[in-house]
């Protein structure tokens, strides 16, 4: 079947949106990075002077920062108090422990990523294994497959109404050749560059109703549903920062070490031992300048004070953490006295807000993911998927002892039980489930229990527990009955 009309204008619009996301997205990842380019007027360093441009990487520390602190640890469905097991099966099968944090740094650095939800067969075409050949690694078909896509290679059509994709269009090219993946509520297209067109190659009528694209986007606003970049705010500080690095760069060669001067002296006045003459005047150091010249006259010039410079890159560094909200610490100015573990929690609750927020937009994105990978897998709509809940590790970084000691009082007090305790410290889901596994098998050797129990035995050989549930289950009895 042939593309119809509308495929073809709808692929060729999300291709026009990749071209413009490709550009913009390069100057983002330079900034990453710290290979961006610095333009400079030439008023104090000449054009040919530019090997000296010395960046501060202050938009990759943000960027680390926040992406670090951003981790998924489990979904929770409606009527469950533990993380599900199948839902996390689905995520790990797909690496995405790994694979999510790649697409939230993506995320941050360039406002956007997606993730594609497909069937879990090792056939699907865009399931390509990492060397680029046939994937022979077996995959069960009851896990869909999810895959974690680049804003470079990959754009979405929103619907006005719901703010959701309403198509969504793969670019890429594999052996030479350029291929796309057109993606439709109704049917999946792939597509090859012959002859200047769009082939189709192959359709997959699946009917799920929704489009399997899911964007994660940070900073989306209402008037840019495609979300922007953190480092927007701090380009411009940055750039006038690596100004005034590079400035210091060529301050230090140039005047960092008194430099001499000689007068009245000809350029035939400096010679070799061999009595050859130089090439050019000695303007760096090691030279002994001797002459039988009369009038020559020698001196030094003062070396230069370059402690303006690191006052004009600490002022910079003030207002990206100002912009930002990173402590200064993390931009490499140092603070008067070690900070405390109060002073550390008061010092990154810009920082932490900002991944709680971050948190709260990918929430919708993961969990439409996984709505839609449970569709696939059971070919069904699940109703308790509309309430599934995320659950994420604490973005703070207090103390193992500061957090353990916050638990046990909790516990303590009788305000949350032990289970909770353990999400609290950042505990995953596996790790949890093992741990009260552990604990029962203590309990049941503990000899005191033992000791209680057979202390409560009364002359008929039971506990006090075996009569309540014998009286239990007489009152169950209905009268007459026997």
């Amino acid at each position: 079947m042939a593309l119809t009309d509308d495929e073809r204008r709808l692929l060729g619009k999300l291709q026009i949106k990749v071209g413009r996301a490709e550009r913009r997205n390069r100057l983002m990842e330079a900034y990453y990075e710290g290979e961006q380019r610095v333009e400079q007027l030439g008023l104090a360093i000449p054009p040919e002077l530019r090997r000296f441009l010395t960046i501060a990487a202050w938009p990759g520390t943000w960027a680390d920062e926040i992406a670090a602190r951003t981790t998924l640890e489990g979904f929770e469905l409606p009527d469950a108090t533990e993380a599900d097991e199948q839902l996390w099966r689905i995520w790990q099968a797909n690496g995405l422990d790994a694979e999510s944090k790649l697409g939230q740094l993506d995320a941050i650095v360039r406002g956007s990523s997606f993730l594609v939800i497909g069937a879990g067969d090792a056939d699907t075409p865009d399931a390509p294994s990492p060397e680029g050949g046939d994937d022979d690694r077996e995959r069960s078909a009851e896990i869909p497959l999810i895959s974690v896509e680049s804003a470079d290679e990959m754009a979405v059509e929103l619907s006005p109404r719901t703010r959701q994709p309403i198509a969504g269009a793969k670019f890429y090219t594999d052996d030479g050749t350029a291929k796309a993946t057109l993606y439709q509520p109704r049917a999946t297209v792939w597509l090859e560059r012959r002859n200047a067109q769009w082939v189709e190659v192959d359709r997959d009528e699946h009917d799920l109703g929704v489009v399997p694209v899911v964007p994660l986007v940070r900073g989306a606003r209402l008037s840019r549903r495609d979300g922007r970049s953190i480092f927007t705010r701090i380009i411009g500080l940055t750039d006038a920062a690596a100004r005034a690095l590079t400035n210091g760069q060529v301050a230090t060669e140039a005047l960092a070490v008194p430099q001499r001067f000689a007068a009245g002296m000809k350029p035939e006045d400096f010679r070799d031992k061999d009595g050859n003459l130089l090439p050019t005047w000695e303007a760096y150091f090691g030279a002994v300048w001797a002459t039988q010249n009369p009038d020559a006259k020698f001196g030094s010039f003062s070396a230069a004070d370059l402690a303006n410079f690191d006052t004009i890159v600490s002022l910079y560094a003030k207002l990206v953490s100002g912009v930002s909200g990173l402590p200064m610490r993390y931009l490499g100015q140092a603070t008067t006295n070690p900070p405390s573990a109060e002073g550390i929690l008061a010092d990154e609750s810009r920082v932490i807000k900002q991944v709680e927020d971050f948190q709260t937009a990918l929430e919708a994105a993961y969990e439409r993911a996984m709505k839609i990978a449970v569709r696939i897998r059971d070919g069904r709509w699940d109703p308790r998927m509309e309430q599934l809940e995320t659950q994420w590790r604490s973005a703070a970084t207090p103390t193992r002892a500061q957090a353990a000691d916050y638990a046990v009082k909790l516990v303590q007090q009788k305000i949350i039980p032990r289970e909770a305790a353990w999400v609290d410290l950042g505990y995953s889901a596996a790790r949890r489930k093992k741990l009260a596994a552990l604990f029962a098998a203590e309990e049941a050797r503990d000899p005191s229990r033992l000791i209680a129990r057979e202390l409560g035995r009364g002359r008929n050989g039971l506990t006090d527990a075996d009569v309540d549930d014998q009286a239990d289950a007489d009152e169950a009895v209905p009268a007459g009955a026997g």
